[in-house]
């Protein structure tokens, strides 16, 4: 089974691309003992909205991208970034709601890398994920948007679950 995204791997040039968009490949722990190192400087929530900002940019780019360059549906946009999580070993996504209309986006996320090499905690954890759907979504519903982490493994859930509303 391929890997549309492992095999745009240019190992003579060190470039990790998938329709000139460069990305990398690091540990879940790396990011994880960064996103711990940050709640111990400026507390859980402040670090939770720093590291949802980074993932949102991400997810607003490559929405913009797909639907301009590639002209990606709203449906396929979903479709592949979702597809694209589990490639770059981020979980298995799974959409459980897209109404565009309506401004709703739900998708749940099994074997969260983030959980998993956060441990045991009293509070979601998987805010680059957050983000990322939540930029993504903002891209297709046109607007601002809310997003949270209902569900955590971290937490003792059998699952992430992540809620976007316009």
């Amino acid at each position: 089974m391929g890997n549309e995204i492992l095999d745009n791997l240019n190992v003579e040039t060190g470039r990790l691309t998938f329709k000139d968009v460069r990305y990398m490949l690091i540990r879940p722990d790396t990011v994880v003992d960064f996103q711990k190192a940050v709640e111990a400087l400026v507390g859980p929530e402040k670090c939770a909205e720093a590291m949802m900002a980074g993932g949102y940019t991400g997810g607003s780019r490559s929405s913009k991208r797909y639907k301009e360059v590639f002209n990606y549906t709203d449906e396929e946009i979903v479709a592949f970034m979702c597809k694209m999580g589990g490639e770059i070993g981020w979980g298995k996504f799974n959409v459980i709601k897209l109404d565009v209309p309506g401004k709703e986006f739900i998708v749940e996320v099994e074997n969260s890398a983030f959980a998993a090499a956060y441990g045991e905690a009293d509070r979601s954890v998987c805010h680059a994920i957050r983000g990322v759907m939540a930029g993504m979504a903002a891209g297709i519903f046109g607007g601002d948007v809310s997003s949270e982490e209902t569900l955590c493994v971290a937490k003792g859930d059998g699952r992430c679950r992540f809620e976007i509303k316009g």
